[in-house]
């Protein structure tokens, strides 16, 4: 019970690695106020957090909005009277073309969510975190390792949200507040699973076969599972790490090292 008492906030909730982190926190004890553009999902999210006894609270959002960001804030307190943990967990399919063939307009609108909404976020959730000497945990990429082609535009985002969460762990650690960050590689959830069988069906292999491949790269022979990303975000919220801030962990089976 790492998380009890604590209320956690986790924007961009899916069907991923979003409500894994939602889950894996209501399971260390916390309740949780989950967020994304679209509300549907969320209520489906509610009733798994309910189904292990802490309360959730549903807030359609927009983060790329200010008013729609501002809201989440006011009704994040209003509901539960503290914020201890922001997880900034919003994210949006990179363009996958290399930068001679990115329009501008592609890297903007990454930065506008991972880095403009993520500042945002962070900025109205401050208050609160510093009266509860609480962290925030920002969920990045293993982008940031490598320079692979294609994934160009996606670096930039991400690369930026890296230095933002640095200088956010400076400039709030003298009101006690902890910034740090998450960077997993693959997911093995249903996206990558999704993508790994249009492949095999593409290039006439099986899942099983391009699994097998991937995994050959890391260290551990597999790719991790969004509960256990969800864990390490777990752990960077909860007392075990009140010492550490600033700190990006990589949880990818080995596949790069830092």
């Amino acid at each position: 019970m790492m998380l009890e008492g604590k209320v956690v906030v986790v924007s961009g909730v899916g069907p991923s690695l979003g409500r894994s982190i939602a889950l894996r926190s209501a399971a260390a004890g916390a309740d949780l106020v989950v967020a994304a553009r679209s509300k549907d999902y969320l209520e489906v999210v509610a009733k798994d957090v309910a189904a292990l006894g802490r309360q959730a609270l549903v807030v359609a959002t927009d983060i790329t909005d200010a008013v729609s960001a501002a809201a989440l804030v006011e009704s994040s307190v209003d509901a539960f009277g503290h914020v201890d943990v922001l997880v900034n967990n919003a994210f949006a399919i990179p363009s996958m073309k290399d930068l001679a063939h990115t329009d501008e307009s592609v890297i903007r609108r990454g930065l506008e969510l991972s880095l403009f909404g993520t500042l945002r976020l962070s900025q109205l959730f401050t208050p609160a975190l510093a009266d509860s000497a609480g962290s925030i945990v920002m969920i990045n990429s293993a982008v940031i390792r490598h320079s692979q082609p294609k994934y160009g535009s996606y670096k930039i985002a991400k690369a930026s949200l890296l230095a933002m969460s640095q200088t956010l762990a400076s400039e709030l650690g003298p009101q006690g507040v902890r910034v740090n960050t998450i960077a997993p590689g693959y997911i093995w959830g249903s996206t990558l699973q999704g993508y790994f069988a249009h492949m095999a069906e593409k290039y006439g292999t099986t899942s099983e076969q391009i699994y097998q491949q991937t995994a050959a790269a890391t260290d551990l022979r597999r790719l991790p599972e969004p509960d256990e990303i969800a864990d390490a975000v777990v752990f960077l919220a909860s007392p075990l790490a009140r010492a550490i801030t600033g700190q990006c962990l990589d949880v990818n089976c080995g596949e790069y090292h830092h």
